[in-house]
């Protein structure tokens, strides 16, 4: 029987600062030099992407928490994403 993963607090760090880039890319965190919010599908999806190829490469390989917080973290993403577009595209 394979040992359970172990935790590392880096994974979540680095989570959470992905999931703060991509909010900042889909205009929900103001940008921290100009204080404006903006708005870069591009940039976000390139974020929301690489967190999904994480998911995908990690399966089976997280803890229990750190599964759950990539998991939260893209289904928070993505609706964020969807209405960002829908917005762009008006």
């Amino acid at each position: 029987m394979p040992a359970a993963p172990e935790a590392d607090p880096r994974f979540n760090e680095f989570i959470i600062l992905q999931a703060q880039n991509a909010g900042l890319f889909l205009g929900q965190i103001p940008n921290p030099h100009s204080g404006e919010k903006q708005i870069n599908l591009r940039a976000a999806k390139s974020v929301m992407d690489s967190l999904e190829m994480l998911a995908s490469k990690t399966r089976g390989n997280l803890t229990p928490s750190e599964q759950k917080l990539l998991a939260t973290a893209l289904d928070n993403l993505r609706p964020l994403f969807q209405a960002a577009q829908a917005a762009t595209n008006h």
